[in-house]
């Protein structure tokens, strides 16, 4: 599903990341490993297209394709999904809206037709039922107002209705309580047609998703097993 191949990347000159090489299986629920500023946090970003990182060295292949040059909306369309740890508010686009828009744009670019609105809302009503999120969070700013455990159950929605190949999250643990960490596992569980490459320092949760594989970092570099 996705290769990693002697990748470097840097930030305003500064080397963040050296000669990482990888492969995440398809189908894999792949841990991240290292320490804080170990380099987990920038390869997650390079590989969903971040503008802010440079590649100065290696390619990223995603399904056999070379995307390495390729921006982040095209990688995000191709079915690359990321999980950030912060996420912004975005005052004035309600939940339900941005959720049309996405789904609308991943469906044109995979299938070449048109979002029809009976599937997007029944689409919408399956997701919001698995996770339990009360409809009138529908209609209130993207993020805005939510709590850390809420923007989690946001992130888990956007996940289901656009059902990526690939998804990357960045520590979906922290700020989560008990309760909202077990459906993150669930989900990464029951999400069969999709890899997951996820970061996280809780042992408990990591326990709950059972990784199939495991790439540790230390200092931009990976350690060697």
């Amino acid at each position: 599903m996705l290769q990693i191949k002697n990748l470097s990347v840097s930030m305003d000159g500064k080397t963040l990341l050296t000669d990482i090489s990888m492969d995440v299986a398809d189908g894999a629920r792949h841990l991240l490993g290292g320490h804080n500023g170990s380099g987990k946090s920038t390869l997650a970003a390079a590989i969903a297209g971040a503008p802010e990182y440079h590649i100065d060295a290696g390619k990223i292949i995603f399904d056999g394709r070379d995307i390495t040059d390729e921006n982040t909306t095209t990688r995000a369309l191709m079915g690359i999904f990321l999980g950030a740890q912060n996420v912004p508010e975005i005052p004035g686009l309600t939940v339900l809206s941005f959720l049309k828009h996405s789904l609308a744009a991943h469906t044109h670019f995979q299938t070449g037709r048109e979002l029809s609105m009976g599937d997007f809302l029944m689409r919408l009503e399956d997701a919001r039922q698995r996770l339990a999120i009360p409809k009138d969070w529908l209609n209130r700013g993207v993020n805005v107002g939510f709590s850390g455990g809420e923007r989690k159950r946001l992130m888990l929605l956007r996940l289901w209705m656009t059902a990526p190949r690939l998804a990357i999250l960045d520590e979906p643990d922290s700020g989560a309580d008990a309760e909202t960490q077990k459906l993150i596992a669930d989900t990464i569980a029951d999400m069969r047609d999709t890899t997951f490459l996820f970061i996280s320092h809780q042992q408990k949760f990591t326990s709950m998703v059972e990784p199939t594989d495991t790439t540790t970092l230390s200092h931009g570099r990976i350690m060697e097993k």
